[in-house]
């Protein structure tokens, strides 16, 4: 009977050694995000840097086009996923009338 008992302990620490092992596993496997992806932040952050780079002489006088349909390109697609933010700027921008 003693020799069932032990059978049965070591079997219940191996069951919990495993649980432990698979929660440890699950934590460290949670999705992380990629450090490769792009956001918007990134994008506007990436329009400034033509504006930048084209004001201070960066790009040649042929390349100028590429550039520039690059950043029409990207100006367009940021308006298009934030409308909100334009939405914001607009209104403080314009001009008061009647006053």
């Amino acid at each position: 009977m003693a020799n069932e008992d032990t059978k049965n302990t070591s079997t219940v620490e191996a069951t919990e050694k495993a649980t432990a092992q698979s929660t440890a596993t699950t934590e460290q496997q949670a999705p992380q995000p990629d450090p490769t992806a792009l956001s918007i932040g990134d994008l506007k952050n990436l329009t400034t840097i033509l504006d930048i780079a084209s004001t201070r002489g960066a790009f040649k006088a042929s390349e100028m086009s590429g550039v520039g349909y690059i950043y029409n390109k990207l100006q367009a697609f940021l308006a298009k996923v934030a409308p909100e933010q334009a939405g914001t700027v607009a209104p403080a921008s314009a001009p008061a009338e009647g006053k």
